[in-house]
């Protein structure tokens, strides 16, 4: 299974929902809140090519982008490939 992390914050229902698919599909994640550690927010930044809002969803290492990229990537039955590498 694929290395899966996600940035987040608490009140983010895009973070949830994100969440929420992986968790259903019995994919562990690391998760890093912004909001709790602040300072990861530029590493989030860098990470996804200049992207800041939340979530923020790399799979191995790999940037997927925010929870409707993971709900296309879902969608279109690309996911599982993915977290199976």
């Amino acid at each position: 299974m694929s290395k899966v992390e996600i940035y987040t914050k608490g009140h983010c229902p895009y973070c949830h929902h994100a969440k929420a698919l992986l968790t259903k599909k019995g994919v562990e994640f690391q998760e890093y809140a912004i909001d709790v550690q602040p300072e990861l927010r530029d590493e989030m930044i860098q990470r996804a090519n200049g992207g800041w809002t939340v979530p923020q969803i790399f799979i191995a290492d790999q940037h997927v982008g925010g929870c409707d990229d993971l709900l296309a990537l879902e969608q279109q039955q690309e996911l599982d490939a993915m977290l199976a590498n």
